[in-house]
C-alpha cells in the first residue's frame, strides 16, 4: 500500500471509529463535574438537568462537585478528561470568562481546552444580606456599612467570580469601602451570610431564594432591567438607587476538547428538550432566573463575546485575585 493510500485508511478507519463511539454513545453513566461546592446556584443546575436528562438517555448521571481555587481545580480536571462525551462541566460563568482575565498562569483555556454543548440559564443577580442587619432597603444598607466598625463584609463564591467582581463594582458605585470574603463555592457563603458572619452576598438567586421567606436572608436589590415574577416585591438596582448596576451570571454545559462532534450534538439536542419544557423552565423561574437554551455554535460565540466583555468589565475595574 502506497502512503497515500496508507493515509487514506487511516483516515477513514478513524471516521468510523467516531461514528461507531457516537452511535453507542452512551453505554455507561456520564458524569456532571461541578468546579462549586454543593447547594450554590451551579450545583442546583446541575442537578436539575441531571435528573431529566440521564432518564433521557438511559444511563445514570453522577455530579461530582470539586470545588476550590476559584472553580479552577473542578475546570481544569474536565479539561484533562477524555474526550469522550462521558465526563461533562457545569460551568458557571464568572469561571469561564472572568478567571482568563484574572489568572495570568491559568492551566486551562475557555475556547482551546472545551467544546460548547448547550446553554441552560441566565440568571441576573440578587444583592441579599444577613437577615440578622437592621436594614430593609439599598439606602439603609449604605448608611448602616458607614457606621459599622471595620465596614461591610461581602462574600463570594471565589476570587475572581462574578460575585467577587460585583461586590467591588457596588463598592466603587456607593463610594462605600467593603472588604471582600471569598469562599468555596456559594454554599459555604450563604451559611455565613445566615450566620451573620458576612454582610452582603451578590449572587444569582437559587442559591438563596428558599432563605428569603424565613427571613434569613433579605434581598435587597435584582440586578436585571426588570421586576422578576418570583420576587415581585424586590426593586430592581435602578428602583433601589443605583441605575446602571446590572450584573448577570450564565450556566452552560461544556465537554473537553476533541469530544466527537456526534456526541455533542446528540447531548445538546437532549438538553434542547429539557430546557425547553414547561417544567423545567418553571423550576427555574420558581428560583428567580430564566431558562435559556443555546447550541453550540451560538454558545461559543457567545463565549467569545463574553470574554471580551468581562476582560474590559476586570481591567476597567483594576480588579486582582486576593
Amino acid at each position: 500500500m502506497n502512503p497515500v493510500h496508507r493515509l487514506l485508511a487511516v483516515g477513514l478507519a478513524l471516521a468510523a471509529t467516531a461514528s461507531h463511539a457516537a452511535d453507542t454513545w452512551p453505554a455507561r453513566p456520564l458524569t456532571f463535574v461541578v468546579p462549586t461546592a454543593p447547594a450554590g446556584s451551579t450545583d442546583i443546575m446541575a442537578r436539575l438537568v441531571a435528573d431529566p436528562l440521564q432518564r433521557a438517555l438511559g444511563q445514570p448521571i453522577v455530579v461530582d462537585n470539586k470545588p476550590g481555587a476559584s472553580g479552577n481545580i473542578g475546570t481544569e480536571a474536565v479539561a484533562r478528561a477524555t474526550p469522550d462525551g462521558y465526563t461533562l462541566l457545569m460551568q458557571y460563568s464568572g469561571y469561564h470568562v472572568g478567571n482568563p482575565s484574572l489568572y495570568p498562569n491559568l492551566r486551562w483555556s475557555p475556547t482551546k481546552d472545551f467544546v460548547p454543548v448547550a446553554m441552560v440559564m441566565r440568571a441576573p443577580h440578587v444583592v441579599a444580606v444577613s437577615g440578622k442587619l437592621p436594614v430593609t432597603s439599598m439606602k439603609e444598607l449604605i448608611e448602616y456599612g458607614k457606621k459599622k466598625e471595620g465596614g461591610l463584609f461581602y462574600a463570594s463564591s471565589g476570587n475572581g467570580s462574578i460575585q467577587h467582581i460585583a461586590g467591588e463594582l457596588l463598592s466603587r458605585q456607593t463610594k462605600q469601602p467593603a472588604t471582600h470574603v471569598p469562599y468555596k463555592g456559594s454554599g459555604p457563603a450563604i451559611n455565613d451570610l445566615v450566620a451573620g458572619n458576612v454582610d452582603i452576598f451578590i449572587t444569582t438567586p437559587p442559591s438563596v431564594i428558599g432563605h428569603f421567606a424565613g427571613g434569613r436572608i433579605k434581598p435587597l436589590a435584582y440586578t436585571g432591567s426588570k421586576r422578576h415574577a418570583s420576587m415581585p416585591n424586590v426593586p430592581t438596582s435602578a428602583e433601589a438607587g443605583l441605575p446602571g448596576y446590572e450584573v448577570e451570571s450564565w450556566f452552560a454545559v461544556f465537554a473537553p476538547a476533541k469530544t466527537p462532534p456526534e456526541v455533542v450534538n446528540k447531548l445538546s439536542a437532549e438538553i434542547k428538550k429539557i430546557v425547553e419544557s414547561e417544567a423545567f423552565r418553571k423550576k427555574v423561574d420558581d428560583q428567580g432566573a430564566f431558562a435559556t437554551y443555546m447550541d453550540p455554535p451560538t454558545l461559543g460565540k457567545f463565549v467569545d463575546q463574553e470574554l471580551a466583555a468581562w476582560s474590559k468589565v476586570i481591567k476597567g475595574a483594576d480588579i486582582k485575585p486576593d
